[in-house]
């Protein structure tokens, strides 16, 4: 599928798996460069799961991104493809009766591009969750051709399943910007989460971004970031990235 998008500064942020806490990072970088004064447009293209409101469809995790990047941009412009049932979008497609709208997906882009000094694309799910016919989370973040972060659990088979997905993305021909470990126990005895991130950045020839602790005052409902989370993650340079 031949897709257009503007060619802007920022990065891709897609996950090992569902529920790996990309909105969490997503957030958190956004969050970060905000404060430091940049205008940071943040971009959650595909949805699933959405809540029902009296203004339609709204995704919890667009929301998040929105309030962390101080967006001037409404929810739909932020979120331009919304589905009720928490499934991949090609099943939410068949069962809700409405398609993955591309070219609304580009022009909702286009507008946050054209006022921001960087953006932030949040993928869904996995990097081969099928979004529409012939299309996959891989083939979008092709489309929009920003480095793309990783976010992996810090638990037992991470390890596989992050490279499995840096294998596919650096066979698309995109630019990896390396990976996140998301949710460590600092407190661990396990072997395999104490050894996980090492092992990964040894065999994948990756960079590891940083490691993430879990923190239990992070609340994404509430649009609430812990300071572990934001302290892990405030002495990259991302710019520089």
């Amino acid at each position: 599928m031949n897709l257009k998008f503007p060619k802007y500064k920022g990065f891709f942020i897609t996950g090992t798996d569902t529920g790996v806490g990309k909105t969490l990072i997503a957030g958190a970088i956004a969050k970060i460069l905000r404060q430091s004064g940049k205008k940071v447009g943040v971009f959650k293209p595909v949805a699933t799961g959405c809540k029902k409101t009296k203004n339609g469809l709204v995704s919890e995790d667009a929301r998040f991104l929105a309030h962390c990047a101080e967006s001037e941009f409404g929810l739909d412009i932020i979120n331009p493809a919304a589905f009720e049932i928490p499934a991949a979008p090609l099943a939410c497609e068949k069962v809700e009766n409405k398609k993955v709208d591309l070219e609304k997906i580009s022009s909702a882009y286009k507008q946050i591009c054209q006022k921001s000094n960087l953006v932030i694309v949040e993928g869904i799910g996995g990097i081969r969750v099928p979004i529409t016919d012939g299309l996959d989370v891989l083939g979008l973040a092709k489309a929009f051709s920003l480095p793309v972060i990783i976010v992996a659990k810090a638990k037992l088979g991470t390890i596989n399943h992050t490279l499995l997905t840096i294998d596919a993305v650096r066979r698309a021909g995109l630019s990896l910007a390396g990976v996140i470990i998301n949710g460590y126990d600092e407190a661990t005895k396990d072997l395999a989460e104490k050894t996980n991130a090492a092992i990964i950045k040894e065999v994948g020839k990756v960079k590891i971004i940083a490691t993430v602790p879990f923190d239990d005052k992070t609340n994404i409902e509430k649009c609430v970031i812990g300071q572990k989370v934001i302290k892990a993650l405030q002495n990259t340079d991302w710019l520089k990235i």
